[in-house]
């Protein structure tokens, strides 16, 4: 290890409304696992069983992607439902963090969990700052809960300037938006 290198893992948010959070957290479990590190990512918001362009492409690479969700939260038909799924999909994480056999966890989309109120932010936060040393964890999702930024080491916010879907009618594009 030289000089420069932390000795334990980052905490890392991305947040914001801008684009970019979950892609950034994908560019960074691939740069890792190109260095030989092991890498999952948990997907709160993305339904189960989803195959969009990250999880084809994580099954090729033999990354692990679980998502659990039932999309768009904001159009679920039981909001009870869709907190059971969160809470065992942080089931879930807490058990791979505890671990310690994973180098980069990714949390994508664990703000709203949290935000809504549905996982305890002092559990969560409590569970990401007591992690085996050599863990970095990422969390993605707009509007990062204060105690989640509290521990955090690096906390990224994207900015919303200018998006295709509201200035311009354009639908998500497949390759670029999943």
């Amino acid at each position: 290890m030289t000089d420069t290198q932390i000795p334990n893992g980052l905490m890392i948010i991305n947040t914001g409304d801008g684009k970019g959070k979950t892609t950034a957290a994908l560019g960074l479990m691939m740069r890792a696992w190109g260095r030989g590190m092991s890498v999952k990512m948990f997907q709160f918001l993305k339904h189960t069983g989803a195959r969009f362009g990250e999880h084809r492409t994580a099954e090729r690479a033999g990354i692990s992607i679980e998502s659990r969700g039932d999309g768009f939260t904001w159009l679920s038909k039981d909001m009870d439902e869709t907190a059971a799924i969160a809470i065992d999909q942080w089931a879930h994480c807490k058990a791979a963090i505890n671990a310690g056999e994973t180098d980069l966890i990714v949390l994508d989309e664990a703000t709203y969990p949290v935000t809504y109120g549905w996982l305890d932010a002092d559990e969560v936060a409590s569970t990401i700052a007591n992690r085996p040393p050599h863990i970095h964890i990422v969390v993605t999702g707009r509007d990062a809960h204060e105690k989640l930024v509290s521990i955090a080491d690096v906390v990224t916010e994207m900015e919303d300037v200018k998006h295709p879907y509201r200035d311009y009618g354009f639908k998500a594009q497949p390759g670029l938006d999943f």
